[in-house]
């Protein structure tokens, strides 16, 4: 409908480390769902399923850990507490310190859509949130009666993994927040980048489809990626 394209900004999660925010959303996401709630229109956050595969990422320097074969992240194995490639079978025990900058901060993530899903009900008190995944749609029908949730508007917050990214075409959905790109961006897969770009570019144009203007908010360890 000629309406210009989402404005897109990235927030960098290291500077809100700093500032002392350790929650998972940051303080811009977090001030963008108030206003866009304020104003009667609807939230798509997207939390990527594959986040199941736990990846290890520095929390000061951004970096994540990688094989030295294959550069690709290296999974966390919970069972063994190993580090593995899930190419060439590398393995390397849990490094207290960081390879690249020496910090000790050094965290594991995962996916979290159940837990995200309990922290906006309990953060934005009265906001009506459906959580759209894997577990949240296995049972017939789920997809329609969400989907028909959303478009007569008793839908304020849309939490989901890749399948809400694509095909949903909701005038009143004016934010879309990306909670972890890094997610998508380390997951083992030689071709992480090019499927993150996919991902996010399909996400940031569920938004501003109507009347009024949209905004992307991507939050990430790695920005200058």
């Amino acid at each position: 409908n000629q309406k210009p394209l989402p404005e897109v900004e990235i927030v960098d999660m290291r500077d809100e480390l700093k500032k002392g925010n350790r929650n998972i959303l940051s303080n811009e996401l977090s001030k963008a769902i108030s206003e866009s709630l304020s104003q009667g229109e609807q939230v798509i956050l997207l939390l990527n399923r594959r986040g199941h595969s736990t990846f290890v990422i520095c929390r000061d320097c951004g970096e994540s850990l990688q094989c030295p074969a294959c550069e690709v992240s290296l999974t966390y194995h919970s069972q063994v507490t190993l580090l593995r490639c899930h190419y060439c079978d590398y393995q390397q025990t849990i490094p207290n310190v960081c390879p690249n900058c020496h910090s000790s901060r050094i965290r594991y993530f995962g996916n979290g859509t159940q837990k995200l899903e309990s922290e906006l009900i309990e953060v934005f008190a009265g906001a009506r949130v459906v959580r759209m995944d894997l577990d949240s749609t296995s049972k017939k029908g789920a997809h329609e009666r969400i989907y028909h949730q959303l478009t007569t508007g008793e839908v304020d917050i849309l939490l989901g993994t890749q399948m809400i990214a694509k095909g949903l075409d909701l005038p009143n959905v004016t934010l879309v927040g990306v909670i972890s790109a890094d997610s998508i961006l380390n997951m083992p897969d030689f071709r992480a980048a090019e499927r993150s770009f996919h991902l996010l570019t399909q996400v940031a144009g569920r938004a501003g489809r109507g009347e009024k203007q949209g905004r992307v908010i991507f939050q990430t360890y790695n920005p200058e990626h």
